[in-house]
This record gives C-alpha cells, structure tokens and sequence, in this order.
C-alpha cells in the first residue's frame, strides 16, 4: 500500500504540471490532478519518465484508477464533474484527445473515452529532467496555454467605459456592470453634466475607480467603500453628489440604504440626490416597493427620462 507521503507528492508534481502546461488555476486542483496521474497510467511509485496514455472511460477508467492506488473515494455522482471540470479542459488545451479509438462515438456513449495527447505525454514523461523546460516551450509554442485563451476570451467580453479625461476602464463581464457603464456614459451626461466620477466598484474588483483625494475633502469615509453605493459622481458647480445604486437583481435605493449612506455621510455637507438605475421596466417593476420616497429611478433601456419617487418636487436634493 502507497504511503500517504508517497501519494501528496504525486498529486503536488502533478499539480505542478498542470500549471505549467497552462491550465487555469481552476483545473489545478487535486481531482484534476488525479485525473492526470489516472491518464498517465503514473502510480505513487512511478516515476514520471514511466507515463503511457491509456484510453480510459471516466467512471470505470479514471474514478477506479483514482480509488484504487490513490486510495482517494469520490461519490458517483462525481463523474460529471469529472467529465465537466477536468476532463473537458484538458481537451481543450490539448492534453487529451476525446474518443481517440473512436471519434464516430456519440457523447453519451457508455464507451466515451479520454487519452492523453502525444504531445503532452511527452512533457508529462520529461518531467524532473533536463528536458522538462524545453519540452515545455515546444507544448506552448504549438498549442498556447488554456489559461492565456480563457483570458484573452474574458477580455473580448470585457465591457469597456470612459472616463474624465478620456481614461478608459474596463468592467468584467455580466447585465449588472453594463447598467454601469450605461449610467456613466448615458446618465451623467443628460442628468449629471460635467460631473465628477469619484468612485466605481466592479462585480469582480469592488473599488475599481476611487478618487480618494475628492472623497476625502467632501468627508466622505474613504475606509468605508464597501458601504458606498455602486457609483458616486459629483457636480462641484452645484455641489450635488449623486449616490447611484445599480440593480439587476436586488439592492434598490431603500429607506434602509438611504438611512445607512445618511449615517455614513454625516460629516458630507454637500446635496446629496440618491438614484437607483435599473436596465429596464422589467426589472424596476419587481422593486417599486422598496424603493424608497426622495429619490430618484433611471431606467438604461430609456436613458432620456426619470421617474421621481419625490413628493412635492423634482430632481435634486433635499
């Protein structure tokens, strides 16, 4: 029986080439490092320059592999996440072929099968060598790296908005940091004209664009981004501050959130207009109730119109 000693060390060199063969940090994991050491027919014992490239099936090729010299038991309910979280990457970085005896199988074939390629058998065989690196430029320079494509893909998608000064910044991806940059390139100039960006927040980075020395001088807690709201923008000629919730989902502009960014910015003397942007009337439908009285809605699918939710006036604030 393998020491456990003996099977960590595996799965860690394992994970090392996983890396270098530019895998994203995602298929790093043990399961799919296991699952390279189950295509390379490796043992905890092998030494790496043993590797072959059996054909294997997932639950009784790779999961009986794994369960078998890596004393590692998954659920079989597993082999989908196999198939959908490893396996499927290391096709598309070209360290397996699918169906390589039989590509006419159909993709629910109880016969579908995974092996390495011939080219990643050859890195995989070289490591702990002193040809490791230089089989590792060969891999790269034929095939990239899955890490670099999944990047590059993301950045296609990026949604891209410019700034004062004709700086540009780019958001990740997704409906919620569209309406962001729909309100800093729609909204502010029909509504907000000439102001200032002092802080912007991303769905993946919070505090994307933070103008800290504006936040400061207004009084505003620059410790405290977490509690703003997704956009802040100020208008220095009528010192308006304008305090914009983004909603795809959740979060309008309530009478809780008003009281909570009202505490925040006790020591913020200037006018302060709280504004909730929604994509469109669907989704503001589904929060009219929690909108809170005082403020004001911009709908993106109309970006010529408000709605006031103020009672005995219009925009502007209180």
């Amino acid at each position: 029986m393998p020491k456990k000693s003996q099977i960590n060390q595996k799965i860690n060199e394992a994970q090392v080439v996983l890396k270098a063969l530019g895998l994203p940090p995602a298929q790093q994991n043990d399961m799919a490092a296991l699952t390279l050491l189950a295509l390379s027919d490796l043992r905890p014992s092998s030494s790496w320059q043993d590797a072959q490239k059996p054909s294997l099936t997932v639950s009784k090729g790779v999961m009986d592999f794994i369960s078998q010299e890596y004393k590692r038991e998954y659920a079989p309910n597993t082999r989908e996440t196999v198939r959908r979280q490893v396996l499927h990457q290391f096709v598309q970085a070209y360290v397996a072929h699918y169906n390589p005896d039989d590509p006419t199988l159909p993709t629910n074939s109880p016969r579908a099968h995974y092996a390495l390629t011939d080219d990643a058998l050859a890195v995989i065989k070289s490591y702990g060598t002193s040809g490791w690196e230089l089989m590792l430029k060969k891999f790269e320079s034929q095939h990239g790296k899955l890490v670099e494509t999944y990047r590059k893909r993301r950045k296609r998608n990026m949604v891209p908005i410019t700034i004062d000064g004709g700086e540009t910044l780019e958001l990740s991806p997704g409906k919620h940091n569209e309406v962001q940059a729909a309100v800093v390139e729609e909204f502010a100039p029909r509504f907000a004209p000439g102001s200032k960006l002092l802080y912007l927040g991303d769905t993946a980075k919070k505090n994307l664009y933070v103008n800290e020395e504006v936040l400061e001088k207004l009084g505003i807690p620059i410790t405290e981004h977490d509690k703003l709201p997704d956009i802040v923008l100020f208008d220095e000629n009528k010192r308006w501050l304008y305090l914009i919730e983004v909603v795809t989902s959740h979060g309008p502009m309530s009478p809780k959130r008003m009281v909570e960014l009202e505490e925040m910015l006790q020591k913020c003397s200037v006018g302060k207009v709280y504004v909730t942007a929604f994509p469109d009337f669907s989704e503001f439908r589904k929060h009219t109730s929690h909108i809170a009285w005082e403020t004001e809605v911009w709908l993106a699918e109309i970006p010529d119109h408000m709605i006031h939710y103020n009672g005995d006036r219009f925009y502007g604030p209180r």
